[in-house]
């Protein structure tokens, strides 16, 4: 999926000693499955697709921070996700090397996410159409 131009003019005010690492994280995620989208949410980069893949936390200054908002319900052993609660997970890191040697692990949890994520939508379907209501039957008088 093409870069957003919003998240473009984000990245243009963005000043952060973690900005290379944090861009060439995007470019992993952004090439890793046509699917995934970008926006600006919660005031940082956010990857989507059928909903919130992951959001980096752009304060973070000794690495590079992607949360991962729903990371414990990606289908998948992904151990790069750091946590163990049961709803978020993240990744943490540190330099554009580090970057590069996780591409296979953000490329493996992106798809996982957006296989799951359709499989979910093509489980419910399209919605269903009701038949039309009989009209209610009168009563004899």
């Amino acid at each position: 999926m093409p870069k957003s131009k919003e998240v473009e003019a984000w990245f243009a005010r963005y000043e952060n000693p973690m900005k290379d690492v944090v861009l060439r994280m995007r470019d992993i995620i952004l090439g890793a499955d046509r699917r995934i989208g970008e926006c600006i949410k919660w005031q940082a980069p956010t990857f989507t697709f059928e909903g919130n893949l992951a959001s980096f936390f752009p304060k973070s200054k000794q690495h590079a921070s992607l949360m991962f908002h729903t990371g414990a319900r990606i289908p998948g052993r992904h151990p790069r996700l750091e946590g163990t609660g049961d709803t978020s997970r993240v990744m943490k890191i540190g330099n554009v090397a580090a970057a590069d040697a996780a591409r296979p692990d953000l490329e493996r949890i992106v798809r996982a996410w957006c296989d799951w994520r359709e499989s979910e939508r093509g489980a419910s379907g399209p919605a269903k159409k009701r038949p039309p209501k009989k009209p209610a039957s009168r009563r004899a008088r």
